[in-house]
């Protein structure tokens, strides 16, 4: 609602300076009460005739001055730099920020207040008390920050309000750039896989692919140290000489998709910039933790969107490196790509894919429709939205989806555990 003309009015007569305003004004309370206090002396020696009252007056105004030029003349900072550890930081995480300053300090007894400035998505105490040096020295200051929203943040510029040791004036000085810190999206411990091996680091999911029938087809090769020896073949051993193993049997890690929906028109606007939709930023939590699970099952996971396009490099089976490297990437992601979800079930047709886990902002009764094809192609198929009606779930559920709702501001482990024991609930994300 827009305030009445009279409000409005009462506000205009009431200016408050900003912030910046408030740094450039060079004198503090006490130094205008000291300016104030000397001028008053000297005019009262005027009017009563008391002439040490012009010394005190002279003094005070002298004090003022001389704490003024000792600020300006005395002090030095500049080279500002900053350190993170770590260097990335997730949502809910922190980090250590070293700042290396160099600073010349001015008469003993000035002190300063030093300030980094922090942007949106990351929240700390950037700030603290410097006393003077008096020599030129080399700043060390730390503090911790701790990311709640992803994206690159840039932290700074550092900035210091120093005040003469009377405390009558003061200075804001602003030394070095922004740095950036990238805040990456967090990765939830998601259940294992209730009805598969679970932490089988890809040992226990392993694909046997047959290359002949019968002893007479055997492609026997000689042994290698880490070969099984139930996989020797003793008549080829005896016949070259040499132990041989069986070739027979090639091994193959089984694969897992990861689909992210970055259809603009299924989230908010706010989506297009990383960090700003919680919505589409739970998605994004939900999928780089999905895809940590599946690799500790064993899975070599690939990572697209709806148009079958890659969104980050893809993750072999039980490489946490890799996964890291994954939620770097997906620190960025938003929203953009046209609307494919329909035609989600072509991308496998042909295939016989391992687990499936689908991310999207809403599912309605005729997407759940046009998804149902792809259960056939899927060991796996798991169906989280960020919202649904329950008739679109109970359809999604009835063609085999294991589907559950995430919310922002919920649980993501219920939704997995509540979907992946085929359940359908809409416990929150």
């Amino acid at each position: 609602m827009t305030g009445s003309p009279t409000s409005a009015r009462r506000r205009r007569r009431r200016p408050r300076l900003g912030p910046a305003l408030r740094r450039a004004w060079p004198l503090t309370p006490r130094g205008v009460g000291a300016l104030l206090t000397g001028v008053a002396a000297i005019v009262c020696a005027h009017a009563f005739g008391v002439v040490e009252l012009v010394y005190i007056g002279v003094l005070l105004i002298a004090s003022v001055a001389f704490g003024w030029v000792s600020l300006w003349f005395v002090h030095r900072y500049g080279d500002v730099s900053r350190s993170f550890s770590p260097d990335v930081t997730a949502v809910g995480s922190e980090s250590i920020v070293t700042v290396h300053a160099t600073a010349r300090g001015g008469l003993s007894g000035a002190v300063a207040r030093w300030t980094d400035a922090l942007p949106d998505g990351i929240e700390g105490d950037a700030s603290g008390i410097l006393t003077g040096a008096a020599a030129l020295d080399r700043l060390r200051l730390t503090y911790r920050i701790r990311g709640t929203r992803r994206g690159i943040r840039e932290v700074g510029p550092f900035s210091i309000v120093v005040t003469d040791p009377f405390g009558f004036t003061r200075r804001s000085v602003r030394a070095g750039a922004a740095e950036p810190i990238t805040v990456a999206p967090a990765t939830v411990m998601l259940p294992p896989l209730t009805e598969y091996p679970g932490e089988a680091g890809g040992s226990l999911h392993t694909a046997t692919h047959q290359l002949g029938e019968g002893a007479d087809n055997l492609i026997p090769r000689a042994y290698a140290p880490g070969d099984s020896m139930r996989r020797i073949n003793w008549r080829a051993s005896a016949h070259h000489d040499e132990l041989m193993v069986r070739q027979e049997e090639q091994e193959s890690t089984p694969e897992a998709t990861v689909v992210l929906d970055r259809a603009a028109s299924r989230w908010a606007q706010s989506a297009s910039r990383p960090g700003e939709d919680a919505a589409f930023d739970a998605a994004v939590t939900a999928a780089v933790s999905a895809v940590a699970r599946l690799a500790r099952e064993g899975y070599d996971v690939a990572v697209i969107d709806t148009e079958g396009h890659p969104i980050g490099a893809p993750v072999p089976a039980g490489d946490t490196v890799a996964v890291e490297q994954l939620a770097l990437e997906l620190a960025t992601v938003v929203t953009g790509s046209d609307d494919r979800l329909s035609g989600l079930a072509r991308l496998f047709a042909g295939t016989v894919a391992g687990p499936v886990v689908l991310i999207t902002a809403r599912v309605t009764a005729a997407d759940a429709d046009a998804l149902a094809p792809l259960v056939a192609h899927s060991a796996l198929p798991v169906l989280l939205a960020a919202e649904s009606s329950e008739e679109a779930l109970t359809r999604a559920s009835a063609a085999g989806w294991r589907a559950a709702v995430l919310t922002p501001d919920g649980d993501l482990t219920d939704s997995w555990r509540a979907a992946t024991e085929r359940g359908t609930t809409r416990a929150a994300l």
